[in-house]
């Protein structure tokens, strides 16, 4: 029996590192590999654990397919290796950091996935967004305004299940791992 691919999504500053991280052993237990991203950013920026290669690089890949999903957002590539397929055919299940605007496409590809949408209050995201340092407040702002559109299409667009990040890590941690066993098994429909 496949496994069943865990989507994890939220805007930037939502926590989705600090929530892989915090739940990296837990979903071991669970037979749940984490898939490093492909990134066109630098290795060295603060942030998750990617993998950064030259838009060259990621080109090159992506031609030779070795991305089972991949993308464009905010002036940068994203690439989910294709050894997913291979963890997924044996059974076990995999998460993701995907992107909401990807969504669909993932569906396609993988029509059981597990959609999970990390949210945060707008003040949370904002603190967090100007902590991290890496936008302007212009930025910062035009981010929160593609947040909130991405909220209101939400009620009435693909389904998704949301887990607060506003307050408590272990919180969310125990939303996540919780909503993981509750749905272990893609559907058999």
């Amino acid at each position: 029996m496949d496994g069943r691919l865990i989507y994890l999504m939220g805007p930037s500053g939502s926590g989705k590192d600090s929530l892989i991280e915090a739940a990296r052993e837990p979903l071991r237990e669970l037979k749940c590999e984490i898939i490093r991203r492909v990134i066109t950013r630098s290795a060295e920026s603060v942030g998750e654990d990617a993998i950064g290669v030259t838009p060259e690089e990621f080109e090159r890949r992506q031609q030779a397919g070795e991305f089972s999903l991949a993308w464009q957002a905010n002036g940068l590539a994203y690439g989910i290796p294709a050894e997913i397929d291979e963890w997924l055919r044996a059974g076990r299940s995999v998460l993701v950091n995907g992107s909401r605007a990807n969504l669909r496409q993932a569906l396609e590809r993988y029509p059981t996935l597990l959609p999970v949408l990390l949210t945060v209050k707008d003040e949370v995201l904002r603190e967090r967004l100007l902590r991290r340092g890496r936008e302007t407040p212009e930025q910062i702002d035009a981010r929160l305004a593609r947040n909130a559109l991405f909220k209101d299409r939400r009620a009435t667009d693909l389904p998704v299940h949301l887990i607060d990040n506003s307050g408590d890590l272990a919180d969310a941690v125990k939303q996540l791992l919780g909503l993981i066993r509750l749905n272990a098994e893609p559907d058999q429909t």
